[in-house]
């Protein structure tokens, strides 16, 4: 995701722009595995830094184990078969019935939202980014309810906080309301009931827990109420 307008770093709240950290953290944590995200995951300096980053962010929020006894390889497979190939399988092999679905744990909220339209959702978010000057990168493109764009602009939304203030702290407020919380949820259950997740289960577990934590701070924050 890239964004046109550049943000300030005068008077920089820290603790809201400790939580963008983690929200970018968050994000490259569901993409593809580089092998710079295997190096640190498996060294355990991914784990620490995210939990000194935490520290930092005034959340009561524990990292899980998220260090990984993975080679690169296979931490990549690992990513496609949980979030990438789709599964199937026959239901009757007499006459070719084939059942079939997607992966394990979709990355997008619209899979988690069976209330409301593919379409409904996916503008809504063009809407709320589009606000903000911020546009899909073209390079790399997917929808715009894909759980990696959706952590980039709640990264995003906790940068602007820092340096501008309290009207993007309620944007991600609303925000959370109206779809990080679904996605983070939906994909933490989803996890939770995988097996052989290895580190992606932890990330799964973090996923929820702060992004509760932080919508919650918020609301406590700026509607003294949960």
């Amino acid at each position: 995701m890239a964004s046109t307008p550049a943000d300030s770093i005068d008077d920089l709240d820290e603790t809201a722009a400790a939580r963008g950290a983690v929200y970018a953290t968050l994000a490259k944590a569901f993409e593809y595995p580089e092998e710079s995200f295997h190096s640190a995951a498996a060294d355990g300096t991914l784990e620490a830094d995210l939990q000194a980053c935490l520290d930092r962010t005034g959340l009561d929020v524990t990292v899980p184990s998220l260090t990984t006894g993975d080679d690169y390889e296979t931490l990549a497979a690992r990513y496609n078969d949980i979030f990438e190939l789709s599964y199937s399988e026959y239901t009757d092999r007499t006459d070719g019935s084939l059942e079939a679905e997607g992966p394990p744990v979709p990355l997008y909220e619209s899979k988690y939202r069976p209330d409301h339209s593919w379409n409904d959702v996916n503008l809504d978010l063009s809407r709320a980014y589009s606000h903000y000057g911020l546009e899909i990168d073209q390079e790399t493109r997917d929808n715009h309810d894909a759980v990696t764009y959706e952590l980039e602009f709640a990264g995003y939304l906790a940068r602007r906080e820092a340096a501008i203030g309290d009207d993007a702290a309620s944007a991600r407020l609303d925000f959370h309301d109206r779809h990080l919380g679904h996605a983070a949820a939906g994909v933490a259950d989803r996890l939770a009931d995988e097996p052989g997740t290895d580190i992606y289960g932890g990330f799964g577990e973090l996923l929820e827990a702060f992004v509760r934590a932080d919508r919650n701070d918020l609301a406590d924050r700026l509607e003294g109420k949960r």
